[in-house]
């Protein structure tokens, strides 16, 4: 069936029961994605609806059966990006290699790299997320990605 450890099933269990919010051993596939981050897992949407999820709350319902190969197939996916990647990437606006970068580029980034934001959710992220900027407009971009990846 897969190739999951015993300790891998076991946090899937306990994950997928999390989303199975009605306790009827099913997760709306809407939440696919919710349930394979909590896993530590970060797949883009594109991927998530790839390995079946939805958009649409109750189009479709996954069983504990379904999700443990979906599991199996996402943490064997290598072009999701771990938190070492997304500091890389960041340190490349870090000027001063100092751990600060400007905060109005990581907006900017937001909006336009990778799976784009709309302007309402890179509100939301930054206000949730971001530390304020100090008078010279420069973020802690380390800060913000340990709270980004910790939702």
């Amino acid at each position: 069936m897969t190739d999951l450890s015993d300790k891998d099933v076991e946090k899937a269990t306990f994950a997928f029961g999390i989303y199975d919010f009605d306790g009827v051993g099913t997760v709306d596939a809407t939440h696919l994605g919710d349930c394979l981050r909590a896993l530590g897992l970060n797949p883009t949407l594109a991927f998530v609806e790839k390995l079946g999820g939805t958009k649409k709350k109750g189009e479709k319902q996954l069983t504990l059966e379904e999700f443990l190969p979906i599991y199996s197939q996402a943490k064997k996916d290598k072009d999701s990006g771990v938190y070492e990647d997304f500091v890389e990437c960041l340190k490349l606006y870090d000027k001063q290699e100092n751990g600060l970068m400007v905060g109005a580029e990581l907006h900017h980034i937001l909006l336009s790299l990778g799976e784009k934001l709309s302007d309402k959710e890179c509100d939301e992220v930054l206000k949730d997320c971001l530390d304020p900027e100090d008078e010279d407009g420069m973020i802690p971009y380390v800060p913000f990605l340990k709270r980004m990846l910790a939702m």
